[in-house]
C-alpha cells in the first residue's frame, strides 16, 4: 500500500499530471489516497451521493449500470490510467449514474472531488490540465456509449441491421 507521504513520485510517474511542476503535485497529494481493492469490492454504487475520482493503478473496475429486467450490464472497464466517477467534477450531477466493482485485485487513486475542484480554482494552469483531461475522457466515452447503442439496437432488430449495413 502506497501511504500519503510516497504520494508524489506515484503521481509523477502518471501521464495525466505530467505537465504540473512538484509544488502543484504536492498540493494535489493532499487530497488522494491509494485505495486497494479486492475482486468483487464495490467502489461505489449508482445512486449514491459522488465524493471521488479515481484512477487506475493496478487491475481492472467494472463500470456498469442497471438496466431493467437485463440487470447489471458493463459499460466500460478501467483498467490502468483510465479515469473513473468523473462526473463527480460536473456542477449539476449530484449522485453516481452507474456501479464501479472491482474485477481483478488492484489499486486505485481516489481523489477527492472538492479538494480538486477547490484546487483547480485556485491554480488556473492544475484546473485546466485536469479540465483538458476531463474532456478527452468524456469525449472518448460518448463515442464509446455511441457504438455500443448501435450495436445494440442492430442486435434486436433485423431492418436496423440492413440499414447499417447499407450506410457501410
Amino acid at each position: 500500500m502506497i501511504f500519503q507521504a510516497n504520494l508524489l513520485p506515484t503521481l509523477q510517474g502518471i501521464p495525466w499530471f505530467v505537465d504540473l511542476r512538484e509544488d502543484q503535485l504536492a498540493r494535489l497529494a493532499r487530497i488522494c489516497e491509494v485505495r486497494s481493492l479486492k475482486a468483487g469490492d464495490i467502489v461505489f454504487r449508482e445512486g449514491e451521493k459522488i465524493e471521488d475520482l479515481y484512477l487506475v493503478l493496478e487491475g481492472q473496475v467494472s463500470i456498469q449500470i442497471g438496466i431493467p429486467f437485463r440487470g447489471q450490464v458493463r459499460i466500460f472497464t478501467a483498467e490502468p490510467l483510465d479515469v473513473f466517477g468523473w462526473s463527480s467534477l460536473t456542477p449539476v450531477v449530484r449522485q453516481r449514474t452507474s456501479e464501479a466493482m472491482a474485477i481483478t485485485d488492484g489499486q486505485v487513486l481516489q481523489i477527492n472531488s472538492d479538494g480538486l475542484k477547490q484546487l483547480c480554482e485556485e491554480d488556473h494552469t492544475i484546473g485546466y490540465v485536469v479540465m483538458r483531461r476531463i474532456a478527452n475522457v468524456v469525449a472518448t466515452r460518448l463515442l464509446t456509449t455511441r457504438l455500443q447503442i448501435m450495436d445494440l439496437l442492430t442486435q434486436d432488430n433485423p431492418a436496423m441491421k440492413a440499414l447499417t449495413h447499407w450506410s457501410e
